[in-house]
């Protein structure tokens, strides 16, 4: 069997296809310019157990559905399999819900990140690029930087000045060249864009190419292989530009072409600051795309993203699972923070955080069922942010 049973990239809006083996960004069809989806052949005789007996636990233990298709050309550092860890002290009302942290904070330089940057430089450079720019709110950065070291590439990341030093620091350790820009990621962005235009380099920014994707959609897989196949009912999912919360679902899809799970999905929840809450507003205005909303800092630097680029995708994954959206202030974000580190030893990002306090708030009102089992997927390490915090 191939190493990658990747056939093309196929536009999810218009269905253009486009082949996988040459550079390529989002849909060329000028009404349409929608993100690109990596399509695979998914054989049914394939058994998970026999397939993955033996592999090593990251997340390319998925590689037949990873889009690399020489291995000499994966750029790793370990990222993947991250644990799920049951929630032992933290308690809220009648504590009749299995809650479930899936902790993404001990992946290579602190976040889920890694994983769409492993996928992203990995493809990058089977594809022959060597100059790889990418706008951040700080966690994507310094991981492209340290995936660009491992692989020989070069990193530019541009970053909001008001972005924790943590973050800039290790970009430059890791040898990237830092861009600091006087506003929010949208700023960095066009500027990034208007730079790699000039200079002729790729561009990895959120959903404007196809694999980091990829890789954040092993999230998906190692959900459904974690919980033994059957998935949990609720996902809640910090939700900036988005790109996990589709990649999941499109595991999802897959897995079940594959014969993997059944049809049943678990109800998605998009959490947001209400600093830049676009999504959450869209959702419930009963909205096909999000407005541009930007009220300014917050301390979930990866979720001051004010109009993602595949919001309509976003905003179809929560009406596709019956899930739901819901923004939560800087100050829930903060005493959430400080509330799981005591209860529960974990200091995990804000971007975490705020999910603990949207199930309270899904609970109290009752979207939250008796006996559900809710999956709360924390994004980052919350070491990264104590600039952010007061203690």
């Amino acid at each position: 069997m191939k190493f990658s049973l990747i056939e093309d990239l196929q536009c999810p809006a218009c269905g253009t296809r486009y082949p996988a083996d040459v550079i390529q960004t989002v849909c060329l069809v000028e009404s349409c310019r929608s993100s690109l989806f990596a399509s695979y052949d998914l054989p049914l005789s394939l058994n998970p157990e026999a397939l993955f007996a033996g592999r090593p636990s990251t997340m390319w233990r998925y590689h037949e559905f990873l889009p690399v298709t020489d291995p000499a050309h994966i750029v790793t550092l370990g990222e993947g399999f991250t644990p799920i860890l049951p929630l032992k002290n933290l308690r809220f009302e009648d504590n009749e819900n299995e809650i479930i942290w899936k902790d993404e904070s001990g992946n290579p330089t602190g976040s889920f990140k890694a994983r769409g940057i492993s996928a992203a430089v990995s493809k990058a450079k089977e594809l022959g690029i060597t100059d790889i720019v990418t706008p951040t709110a700080g966690n994507a950065g310094g991981a492209l930087a340290a995936y660009c070291a491992q692989g020989g590439l070069n990193a530019y990341v541009y970053m909001p000045k008001l972005t924790p030093k943590v973050f800039k620091d290790e970009c430059r350790l890791y040898g990237a060249q830092l861009i600091e820009v006087d506003g929010n990621i949208s700023d960095c962005g066009k500027l990034a864009e208007k730079d790699a235009i000039a200079n002729g380099w790729f561009q990895v920014s959120t959903l404007k190419e196809p694999y980091r994707l990829e890789g954040k959609k092993t999230m998906g897989y190692e959900i459904a292989e974690q919980f033994n196949w059957e998935l949990p009912d609720v996902i809640f999912y910090p939700t900036g530009g988005g790109t996990g919360l589709i990649g999941i679902w499109k595991a999802f899809d897959e897995m079940e072409k594959l014969g993997w799970i059944g049809s049943k999905r678990p109800r998605m929840v998009t959490v947001q600051s209400m600093s830049c809450d676009g999504i959450t507003q869209a959702f419930h205005n009963k909205e096909l795309s999000s407005q541009f909303v930007d009220h300014g800092f917050t301390i979930a630097n990866g979720l001051r993203v004010p109009k993602p680029y595949a919001d309509k995708l976003i905003l179809k994954v929560l009406r596709e699972s019956a899930g739901t959206a819901i923004s939560i202030t800087d100050e829930r974000m903060e005493s959430a923070l400080k509330e799981i580190a005591r209860k529960e030893g974990m200091l995990i990002a804000p971007e975490g955080a705020a999910l603990w306090e949207a199930y309270k708030s899904l609970k109290t009102s009752g979207w939250i069922r008796p006996g559900e089992k809710i999956l709360l997927l924390n994004t980052g390490n919350g070491y990264k942010y104590l600039e952010n915090i007061t203690i």
